[in-house]
C-alpha cells in the first residue's frame, strides 16, 4: 500500500527543469561480500545543475539513511523541493514518506530492478564514490568517520570545480542512438546561471567559492584517502 502511495506527487509534479529535484540512491562498500553490517553511502544529485552530496552511513537501516537525508537537506546551497529514490525499504517507508509529506517535498520512486528510471544517480554512483572509495570494504564507525570526512571535501572539489556534461536528449539512428550532451560546467557555474535559483544563494555560493582553492583540496582529499585505505575492518 504504501508503494502504490509514494508515486502520488502530492504538492507539485516532478519538474526537472527547476533546482532542488533530487535524485538519491545507497551505494554499498561491501568489498564483494554482502555479509554482515557494512558501510554505505548515500548519494544524491540534483536533476538540473548536476549538484552532487554524499553522507556515509554505517549500514542500510531505514533510521541512518534517513539522519543521512536530513544532514544532506541541511547543508544544500538551495531549498529540497522533491526527491526520487529506487524502490529499497531504505527509502520506501512511513517515516520518510510522512516526513516529505509534513516538509512538503514531492516523493517519487523508480520501478523495481530498472535503474534506467533514475540515470542521473546511476552515473554519479560511477563518477564519484566508486571512482574516488573504489570497491573495498568499509564496515567500522571509524571508517564511516573517515568517509564522512572525505565527503565534506570532495562536495566542495567536485560542485565547485568539476565541470560535468548533462545528457540534454536522445536521437536515434536506424538501430543506433545518439547521445547528445551539453556543454561541460561545473554545478556552481550552473547555479549562477539558474533563473529559480534566489540571488541571495548565490550570493553566498560566489564569496564561499573565493575561499576554496583547488589545489589545497586535493591534498586534503588525497590524504583523507590515505588514511581510509589504512584503517583495519572490523575484527
Amino acid at each position: 500500500l504504501l508503494k502504490n502511495q509514494i508515486p502520488i506527487r502530492t504538492f507539485s509534479e516532478w519538474n526537472e527543469n527547476r533546482v532542488g529535484f533530487e535524485e538519491i540512491d545507497l551505494v554499498g562498500h561491501d568489498g564483494g561480500l554482502a555479509k554482515g553490517d557494512f558501510a554505505h553511502t548515500l548519494n544524491w544529485t540534483d536533476v538540473k545543475c548536476c549538484w552532487s552530496e554524499q553522507v556515509a552511513v554505517i549500514n542500510k537501516a531505514q533510521v541512518h539513511v534517513f539522519a543521512g537525508i536530513e544532514r544532506i537537506r541541511g547543508r544544500l546551497p538551495f531549498p529540497l523541493l522533491g526527491i526520487d529514490s529506487d524502490s529499497g525499504s531504505e527509502f520506501t517507508n512511513a517515516h520518510l514518506y510522512r516526513y516529505c509529506i509534513a516538509e512538503k517535498i514531492t516523493f517519487a520512486r523508480g520501478r523495481p530492478g530498472k535503474k534506467n528510471d533514475n540515470p542521473f544517480i546511476e552515473q554519479k554512483n560511477d563518477s564519484i564514490v566508486r571512482n574516488w572509495v573504489g570497491y573495498g570494504r568499509f564496515d567500522t564507525q571509524l571508517q564511516v568517520d573517515i568517509l564522512n570526512e572525505l565527503y565534506e571535501l570532495l562536495r566542495l572539489y567536485t560542485n565547485f570545480f568539476l565541470p560535468v556534461m548533462k545528457l540534454k536528449k536522445k536521437i536515434r539512428i536506424g538501430s543506433k542512438i545518439r547521445k547528445i550532451h551539453d556543454r561541460a560546467t561545473a554545478p556552481y557555474k550552473r547555479i549562477l546561471r539558474a533563473r529559480d535559483v534566489s540571488k541571495k544563494v548565490k550570493n553566498k555560493l560566489k564569496a564561499q567559492y573565493i575561499t576554496l582553492s583547488l589545489v589545497k583540496l586535493k591534498e586534503q582529499i588525497d590524504e583523507v584517502l590515505k588514511r581510509l585505505k589504512s584503517t583495519p575492518l572490523k575484527g
